[in-house]
């Protein structure tokens, strides 16, 4: 007869050997994502489609982004041209697809420096808070209470369009929005006991933000990184639309809703359709995918 020490062996033993492996553990945790959150997965289905087009452009667009094409001057959409040619005889497709690279790289990077920078300020302000808190925070309320749109326009007029001029500028922006909403997570955090014990053990001050306050916030980080993602894009087209954005021939989406798209709006409606169509599914995509997972990330709507 089997000792209980060894029955219980066996059952641990057992208990191992059945569980998934860490690729069938994501591929479940991905299959029921996708059950509960299908507007979220489609969401994510649109941002893997627009980071396919900006890391593999040169295969999937059939011309280069400035190449005249010659006879196929407004060409409609058909056979030889999914999304037909623009004025000055180049394909509309080509052209979307290279301007996702630049959507790519104004967004992941502007949203990496903004929300570093609002992580700085929003994890600080509510752990040290005190003086520094309302000091941090007047001067935020006064960033905010301007216009975006003339703070953007204001700096972009003194650094000059250009795409790191760009990412500078929505970075502010960006920092300014999010800092609050990271800073009132930590209001929640600083207040659990673990905090407190760790004080009362000796930990400094970096260590209690490294090791304890800045996990507890990484999801809300991230959340407000993937919803902000939309808005920056969206910030760029309009920015590109009023010329302040990538200057050409380096196409952008809103450069291409601007210039040739208002022109032959009406001779040639399909110029500016598929631009707006872009921007509109990117968009789309961050935001489904934003909300899915702030429902997933955060503790009190995960059960609902």
């Amino acid at each position: 007869m089997a000792r209980p020490i060894e029955v219980e062996l066996r059952q641990d033993w057992a208990a191992t050997r059945d569980r998934p492996g860490p690729l069938r553990r994501a591929l479940l945790g991905l299959g029921r994502f996708c059950r509960r959150k299908p507007l979220g997965a489609l969401g994510a289905i649109i941002i893997l489609g627009l980071l396919v087009m900006a890391g593999f452009a040169e295969w999937i667009a059939p011309y280069a982004y400035d190449e005249q094409i010659p006879g196929a001057r407004l060409k409609p959409p058909g056979r030889e041209f999914v999304f037909g040619t623009d004025n000055v005889s180049r394909d509309i497709f080509s052209r979307i697809v290279y301007g996702a690279r630049v959507s790519v790289t104004v967004g992941f990077v502007t949203v990496l420096f903004g929300n570093l920078a609002a992580a700085a300020l929003g994890i600080t302000s509510g752990y040290f808070r005190g003086r520094y808190d309302i000091v941090v925070q007047r001067l935020v309320d006064a960033w905010q209470s301007f216009p975006y749109l003339i703070i953007i326009l204001s700096l972009l007029a003194v650094l000059g369009p250009g795409l790191l001029n760009v990412i500078l500028a929505l970075s502010i922006l960006v920092a300014a929005a999010a800092s609050r909403v990271i800073r009132g997570a930590t209001l929640s955090v600083v207040e659990h006991p673990y905090i407190e014990a760790a004080r009362a053990m000796g930990a400094g001050h970096l260590r209690v933000i490294v090791r304890h306050v800045l996990p507890n916030v990484t999801a809300t980080i991230v959340v407000v990184a993937t919803i902000g993602l939309g808005g920056v894009i969206l910030a760029e087209s309009a920015l590109s639309f009023l010329g302040f954005g990538v200057p050409p021939p380096h196409p952008s989406w809103g450069s291409m809703l601007s210039g040739s798209g208002r022109t032959y709006m009406y001779s040639a409606p399909w110029i500016a359709i598929w631009p707006g169509v872009a921007i509109s599914l990117v968009v789309f995509g961050f935001n489904m995918l934003g909300d899915a997972l702030r429902d997933v990330l955060d503790p009190r709507l995960r059960g609902s």
